[in-house]
């Protein structure tokens, strides 16, 4: 009996003992590999490319992942998808990184800036990471790195994905997540499993957040086109004005979320963004178009949003003798991190970069298209910090604009985190 006992104890110890080697092997490496974080990044932020067209980026992660001698495909016309086959049995996880840029002009003096022009709508732009998306496909890199260096003792198989258009594609275009998944990035072999990292300038370097359940909102894209009818400006009451009709929309409009939806339940968000009519000041233009975005975290919800949008722009274009067409288009559905997956994630988060560095988050009304993949496996997309240490959350700058800046002296901790991820999923 005793011998039975030791038996036991030992093979416990050895258990344990392997799952702590594997740890400090991935640290030990994914501190070696931070040079090559910062420089692959850095190559990466000073060669930004517009979402569709990532044809550079593309060559540049194909050509690292031959050298460590991991299978790769091309798809979604830009993307990258490699599979890394472990020497254990076990199940198959995806590992996310986004890898498009923004039309931004970047407004500082890193010697990396980006001085890159590309082509939107037909006009020749600026082109910056201005979300981080460099720092990503860099971490998924030094991932794939580090676990081709351990692949024996991998229990399971590896998907990376190297995604292209997460800022949506051009206009007419087909493109991001939903493209990916469609083109079967998901199956052969089919995903168990799939994590992706997102990287924040107001989160200070270092720090892991999460959120279990809805993480980031869905994100509807709305028109609505007035129509009425042109008369000179000296004489209103000749005309039916879509202007002061449109006025009277979007005053209506934001009653939707400050007096008609349960904010308890779930937030939600409401805006008109873009206005377009008239020629002169003399003048009643004959229409009025609008557009804006809904944000919600509820498909009840979301879905009585639509009908409340469209009965209030019919009845105040109505009441005002106009005509209106509203159109509303579905853009990014929630990005819901699943519960029980997540919950179970927390202790390998604090085992790769310190309990004191990992804690639990809000909402966010921002959206991402990282949600497909989470319709076909359970998912969990993270937010880990790049904010320098010491610096002003409230001066952060903000993702999407020409100061936004990131830190890379910490990317190594993505790739302890996708990388403890890998060896510990099989046992949660």
């Amino acid at each position: 009996m005793r011998k039975i006992i030791f038996s036991v104890a030992l093979s416990f110890f050895a258990t344990a003992l392997s799952a702590q080697n594997y740890t400090q092997t991935i640290t030990t490496k994914a501190e070696a590999v931070q040079p090559k974080l910062v420089e692959w990044r850095r190559h990466i932020h000073q060669n930004p490319e517009l979402s569709n067209r990532e044809f550079k980026t593309q060559q540049y992660i194909l050509a690292h992942l031959k050298k460590l001698g991991i299978e790769a495909d091309t798809l979604a016309k830009t993307g990258v998808v490699a599979i890394l086959k472990g020497g254990k049995p076990g199940p198959v996880i995806a590992l996310r990184a986004d890898m498009d840029a923004l039309p931004v002009l970047e407004r500082n003096n890193l010697p990396y800036k980006s001085t890159t022009k590309g082509e939107y709508l037909g006009k020749e732009v600026p082109v910056m990471h201005a979300c981080g998306h460099d720092t990503h496909v860099a971490i998924l890199m030094g991932t794939a790195e580090v676990l081709a260096s351990m692949k024996k003792d991998i229990p399971g198989t590896v998907k990376f994905i190297f995604q292209p258009a997460e800022e949506g594609a051009p206009p007419g275009e087909e493109g991001g997540a939903e493209l990916m998944v469609k083109e079967g990035v998901m199956d052969h072999p089919k995903v168990d499993a799939v994590f992706g990292l997102h990287i924040e300038s107001w989160i200070e370097e270092g720090k892991v957040f999460y959120k279990p359940g809805p993480f980031m909102a869905a994100s509807d894209w709305f028109t609505i086109k007035v129509k009425g009818k042109q008369s000179h400006g000296a004489q209103p009451w000749s005309s039916v004005d879509p202007i002061a009709t449109g006025a009277q929309i979007i005053n209506s409009l934001q009653q939707i979320v400050s007096r008609q939806q349960d904010l308890t339940k779930a937030p939600v968000v409401l805006t008109v963004g873009k206005i377009n009519s008239g020629v002169r000041n003399n003048i009643i233009p004959e229409e009025l178009e609008m557009a804006g975005t809904i944000r919600t975290f509820d498909t009840a919800m979301q879905e009585d949003i639509h009908r409340r949008l469209k009965h209030i722009a019919e009845n105040v274009a109505a009441a005002n003798n106009a005509t209106v067409e509203v159109s509303i288009n579905k853009n990014t559905p929630v990005t819901y991190n699943h519960i029980d997956l997540t919950r179970k994630i927390v202790p390998v988060l604090e085992k790769a970069v310190g309990k004191e560095n990992v804690q639990e988050t809000k909402w966010v009304t921002g959206a991402e298209d990282f949600s497909y993949y989470g319709t076909k496996a359970p998912a969990v997309f993270l937010y880990y910090g790049g904010m320098p240490k010491g610096n002003d959350t409230a001066k952060a700058p903000p993702h999407h604009t020409p100061d936004f800046i990131v830190s890379d002296a910490l990317l190594q901790n993505g790739v302890k985190i996708f990388c403890n991820i890998v060896f510990e999923y099989v046992k949660l």
